[in-house]
């Protein structure tokens, strides 16, 4: 099997979106792009939030820029290629190209930046939690595929945040 053309990934804060939200939540079972997530369940959502050892994180003021400068600064020095991304002050999104590497790295690698960025900024922050445990990594396959991600990433999140987008889109966008 080929590498994929790109990996669109995105991780939450620290119990902003916990399993059993009413919006609807991803695992393994339920994690490509564009189809059906697991329901609501109020009481597994109130079973997660009861099991929370910190309040839950939220990337308000000038966060969402100093993650995205975070992010930015790993893709840079690891040779992967941005195509998109957006910072919430709930949840991340990213598409990235980074041949030859795991998934489960980038996202790592992104989260890992992202922290680092906000434990300098914000020095009370440190030694809490910023992030849910893990995160959504989806393989993008061809450029039809890359072109609905980069569009949901930049132009279906609400009004923008903190946003990067590449200047040379794929040819379908």
């Amino acid at each position: 099997m080929s590498d994929p053309l790109a990996f669109f990934i995105s991780f939450a804060c620290y119990g902003a979106r916990l399993q059993g939200d009413e919006r609807g939540t991803v695992d393994r079972a339920h994690n490509v792009f564009d189809t059906p997530v697991l329901p609501p369940d109020p009481n597994l959502e109130a079973a997660r939030r009861a099991a929370m050892k910190h309040p839950a994180y939220e990337l308000a003021e000038d966060r969402p820029a100093v993650v995205l400068a975070g992010i930015a600064s790993v893709a840079d020095k690891r040779g992967c290629h941005i195509w998109a991304a957006h910072v919430r002050t709930q949840h991340v999104h990213a598409v990235v190209t980074a041949a030859g590497a795991d998934i489960d790295r980038v996202l790592a690698g992104l989260k890992a930046a992202a922290s680092f960025r906000l434990n300098r900024a914000y020095p009370a922050d440190r030694g809490r939690p910023f992030w849910a445990r893990h995160g959504s990594t989806r393989y993008v396959w061809n450029e039809v595929q890359l072109a609905t991600v980069i569009d949901y990433v930049l132009n279906r999140q609400g009004e923008p945040m903190a946003v990067f987008r590449h200047p040379d889109p794929p040819r379908t966008v």
